[in-house]
């Protein structure tokens, strides 16, 4: 039998099907491993370093293995690499001819119902939402698979896009006079056929969180699972076995009922009152919140405020008084019925969050724009992941290049229960002593202090000056970020790309084309962004990334920690802010001849005890003794 080792070697046929190939010791040491976690139907953590070919090193044994594979990504970024290129490339390199199938969560794709209610209600939320429709159309005439996040017909942050698509709530299912064109559905019935389904973690999630609840699956059952980008499951996980209630649901589902009011004779007349009055209770909420809340908080906080429980208080009458005017209207029409679904469902949220919390779960709430969501958040989802992953009698591999802390798995396999797992450290094969250096600058202030980014700018500047420009600024907060975005602009002749100011994809085609540019970026800036060559010579980091103290869910986790004896800061936030680093420092050497340098700004990586595993957790790079050192690297 041929085994992954043998094709990923010097006289495989990745040697000629690949450019530049060359045998990897770690890359096959990763193959058979996975091999083998596949074959025994085993639970594999694998921490692969950047360069590895961790990619290859999966896809291998899961195509050979002849089993369905179902691989899940953090981002959809990876998950169009994988489905366009990569797999190809080792189908072809292979000789392999199977079924391969991606699928996207509904959101991702055109729904071709509510695009014909937006179009014949004409109720859009601004001129370029009219305009964008209209190219919608065109596009929706041609398109084959349906897919908006690979399309230019509607941008990232439209507000077209939630009257375009579905969520679980207003989909009509079966019942949809679209059915039978529906991208959703189609792309569904091609994953239950695939060998290999390419999913992301929120579909991954979802899947398991209805299964839990008792109702039908989306994904195909499989014989092996890989989870790639795996330090972003925990969190994936426990939002997907949240419970969650957003001002937007309670408006989607007023304006939904509105539309199939036409349906149903009467009814137009009977629901413009209640539903009028629901959504007057929800501005009231939102300005209420938006005047007296912090941006999130613990959910006692918020109940303790008489005017926003009061508040509350009108909206769930009002919730009910409608369910008592749709009530004779049942089965009267399918959207109609979908709606009445979904109202029951929000009652039920409504009563869960009335009734006594349990201990395994936290309550919270955060402001979403003008919007806000109120959370139940479970405090452990291993219970959960650890049930599903039982029942699937599957293999199942975790794999991202910062899983570890130091050489420690236990922080991740403890937040999945994967107490049974095997795990394997991969280092990097680049040469970090050679092509990276880090400096950790002196004499900064603490970052609470209110000057630090100006001091920290003081020393960026002149290095800006060195490198040319080329360089990524990740900030913690938005604040931060904003603050260095003003002083930059009267500091600097390089271009500046800052977040916010266009979508994440614009800024990262327009950095590299400048040639030059400087990129100041926040969290989403830190992981799953590739910039190759000279156009990244520089990342500076202004803070070590802990989690923000108002956190509710990790307060609450912390004081479950706290009462069973355990260390929140060694045991919670000090791991989860390593792996965020490393993710960070991540961004500056992507390739075997990349070179650059590494600016890490927070004192505290020198100055406290717990420095030194942060630093441990690095890759291996020079250490700069001066910020000469780097302005001549």
């Amino acid at each position: 039998m041929i085994q992954s080792t043998d094709l990923l070697g010097a006289d495989g046929p990745f040697a000629d099907a690949l450019p530049g190939f060359a045998p990897r010791e770690t890359q096959i040491r990763m193959a058979e491993a996975v091999e083998q976690a596949l074959a025994q139907k085993n639970s594999l953590v694998i921490e692969a370093g950047t360069g590895i070919g961790k990619t290859l090193a999966y896809l291998v044994p899961a195509i050979l293995s002849g089993e369905r594979v179902i691989i899940s990504t953090g981002t959809k970024n990876l998950q169009d690499q994988l489905f366009f290129r990569d797999i190809p490339l080792v189908k072809e390199a292979l000789g392999e001819f199977i079924k391969t199938a991606l699928l996207k969560g509904r959101a991702n794709y055109l729904c071709l119902h509510r695009m014909l209610m937006a179009r014949a209600e004409g109720r859009l939320p601004s001129k370029e939402a009219v305009l964008e429709l209209g190219v919608l159309l065109d596009w929706s005439a041609k398109t084959v698979d349906g897919d908006l996040s690979l399309s230019s017909a509607v941008s990232e942050d439209s507000g077209l896009l939630p009257l375009v698509t579905s969520t679980a709530d207003n989909c009509l299912g079966s019942e949809c006079p679209q059915f039978e064109d529906c991208y959703v559905a189609k792309a569904r019935r091609e994953a239950q056929d695939a060998d290999i389904v390419v999913v992301n973690h929120h579909l991954l999630f979802a899947d398991m969180a209805i299964k839990q609840s008792g109702f039908g699956e989306v994904l195909p059952g499989a014989s092996s699972f890989i989870v790639d980008e795996a330090h972003q499951a925990p969190e994936t996980a426990s939002r997907f076995f949240s419970v969650t209630l957003s001002a937007r649901q309670v408006n989607e589902l007023c304006r939904d009922f509105l539309a199939a009011s036409a349906e149903v004779s009467g009814a137009m007349g009977i629901l413009r009152e209640p539903l009028a009055d629901c959504l007057e209770k929800m501005k009231e909420i939102q300005l209420v919140i938006s005047d007296r809340m912090p941006e999130r908080a613990p959910w006692p906080e918020m109940m303790r405020d008489e005017q926003v429980r009061m508040a509350l208080q009108e909206l769930d009458r009002s919730v009910h008084a409608l369910g008592d005017a749709v009530k004779d209207m049942q089965g009267r029409a399918r959207g109609m019925d979908a709606c009445i679904d979904r109202l029951n469902e929000l009652q039920l949220q409504l009563d869960r969050f009335d009734a006594e919390p349990s201990s395994g779960e936290v309550r919270w709430f955060e402001k979403r724009g003008r919007g806000f969501a109120i959370h139940i958040t479970p405090l452990d989802v291993s219970t959960p992941f650890n049930a599903f992953r039982e029942n699937t009698d599957a293999a199942w591999l975790f794999t991202s290049a910062t899983l570890a802390v130091g050489d420690d798995f236990r922080h991740f396999t403890r937040q999945m229960g994967l107490g049974d797992a095997q795990t394997l450290l991969l280092d990097s094969p680049f040469d970090y002593p050679k092509n990276a250096l880090m400096w950790l600058p002196e004499h900064l202030p603490e970052p609470r202090d209110a000057g630090y980014v100006s001091a920290l700018l003081d020393i960026v500047v002149p290095l800006l000056e060195a490198s040319r420009g080329r360089a990524f600024l990740l900030f913690t907060s938005h604040r931060n970020l904003r603050h260095a975005a003003e002083l930059l602009a009267d500091c600097v002749s390089f271009p500046l790309f800052v977040q916010g100011e266009q979508p994440r994809s614009v800024l990262l085609e327009q950095f590299r084309a400048s040639g030059e540019g400087v990129l100041l970026g926040s969290s989403s800036f830190w992981e799953g962004v590739d910039v190759i060559g000279d156009a990244l010579s520089l990342v500076v980091i202004d803070k070590l990334p802990f989690a923000a103290p108002d956190d509710p869910v990790m307060e609450a986790r912390s004081e479950v920690l706290r009462k069973s004896g355990g260390n929140p800061f060694v045991q919670l936030y000090l791991p989860q802010a390593v792996i965020a680093l490393k993710q960070g420092a991540g961004r500056l050497i992507r390739d075997v001849n990349d070179r650059g340098a590494l600016v890490i700004c927070d004192p505290r990586i020198r100055t406290r005890s717990y420095g030194s595993v942060f630093r441990n957790s690095l890759p291996p790079m020079r250490l700069a003794e001066a910020q000469s050192d780097v302005e001549v690297f």
